[in-house]
């Protein structure tokens, strides 16, 4: 069939398999022009693996440690006319490049939060490689099945105590708009706890940890994001700043409780970056377009790849001790935190309307790298030849 990007709101549901391939093609290739990373882990499991930080962590390990990998993520595969996700296609494309150098990759499609694939993923360690010294915890879900009480939790985006307004971008338009969140509910923040926060990431540690399959000396690291001032009160001090304080203060429990093998779970403040959840969210686009103008003026900015790249071979194995602020988290976002950047970034929040828009903000940029998403806007693949949906694991 021939693919085109079908775009509603927030979300392409179209993919398309090559340029997803190709999208992974190009991830790999930016780690091999780079030094190897000597010190890095010899076998990663990635939780959150198809897309965003997951997938760019997963190719560093692999194709910049010469790791082997696992990777668990929840992707939908083709179905009649339908296209698979691009999770799904990228997820086929590490697992066949990584193969095709002698590198072991595998991946399971199933819902993260479950102890029936904890319990499968920790049986298949045992099996095929014996212990972790890497897992990456990157999971970004809308809701959650406890599996412990059964109870379906859902996260959501809100600002506590008060409603708030600010400015945002309507991208079917291009248009500036107001939007005003309403102030969360008690249980809308439990609720966002229990999806975003570190609960389960501390069951996944909790079932490798009794299995004995945590290596000493291992490094576990979950991704995290503060933002600027403008998106405070709905993002750091809102539902998602509960999760991700909860985060927090899991790393802290799970390195005290993993002393004995001198092991440590650690929080990577990530940069604000386009995926398909933060798209999603009100705000964030509009801050991130123009923040991504001010850093390509100033040669400094980064996607996915860079980021993992440098979090790797900068902070993770670079020194005996892991760079950390005084929270004791890692600042992979310290070049978009630049007072010169936020600077420029808020003088500018300040003065854009709809007719300003495509001066003061990279919108081309935004959309092309939306599209890479989803395999689509890559100058090598041919858009107009047919192909193949269905692919599958092999």
């Amino acid at each position: 069939m021939i693919i085109r990007p079908k775009i509603r709101g927030f979300i392409c549901t179209t993919a398309h398999p090559v340029g997803c391939s190709q999208h992974v093609q190009t991830q790999i290739d930016y780690v091999k022009k780079h030094p190897s990373i000597l010190k890095g882990p010899k076998n990663a499991l990635v939780i959150g693996a198809s897309t965003g930080y997951g997938l760019a962590s997963r190719i560093v390990a692999a194709f910049g440690c010469r790791a082997g990998t696992m990777g668990v993520f929840f992707e939908r595969p083709s179905e009649n006319k339908r296209t698979a996700t691009a999770g799904w296609y990228n997820a086929i494309a590490f697992e066949k490049k990584a193969h095709a150098e002698g590198l072991y990759a595998k991946s399971f499609n199933a819902d993260a939060f479950c102890d029936e694939i904890k319990e499968r993923v920790a049986e298949t360690v045992r099996k095929d490689l014996g212990n972790l010294d890497l897992i990456i915890y990157s999971v970004a879900s809308p809701r959650r099945l406890h599996p412990k009480t059964g109870s379906v939790d859902k996260s959501v985006l809100k600002p506590i105590g008060t409603s708030y307004t600010n400015k945002s971008i309507d991208f079917d338009t291009n248009e500036i708009v107001q939007v005003t969140l309403p102030a969360a509910t008690e249980e809308e923040i439990h609720q966002t706890v229990s999806v975003m926060g570190g609960e389960d990431w501390e069951m996944w540690m909790d079932s490798l940890d009794r299995g004995g399959l945590i290596a000493e000396g291992a490094l576990s690291v979950a991704y995290s994001y503060i933002g600027p001032e403008v998106t405070y009160a709905v993002y750091r001090g809102g539902t998602i700043g509960k999760a991700k304080d909860h985060l927090e203060q899991t790393a802290k429990k799970l390195t005290e409780r993993l002393k004995n093998k001198n092991a440590k779970a650690l929080i990577s403040i990530n940069k604000a970056l386009v995926t398909q959840s933060s798209s999603a969210i009100p705000f964030i686009p509009l801050y991130f377009v123009i923040l991504r103008k001010v850093m390509k003026q100033k040669g400094l900015d980064e996607d996915c790849i860079q980021q993992m790249y440098r979090l790797f071979s900068s902070r993770l194995y670079a020194k005996s001790e892991i760079p950390a602020d005084s929270h004791g988290r890692i600042r992979i976002d310290d070049l978009e935190v630049r007072p010169d950047i936020q600077e420029e970034v808020m003088r500018l929040w300040q003065i854009v309307t709809t007719e300003n828009l495509p001066e003061i903000a990279d919108l081309k940029g935004y959309r092309e790298d939306f599209l890479k998403l989803f395999g689509f806007g890559f100058p090598e693949v041919d858009y107009y030849q047919d192909v193949d949906p269905n692919l599958q694991f092999s």
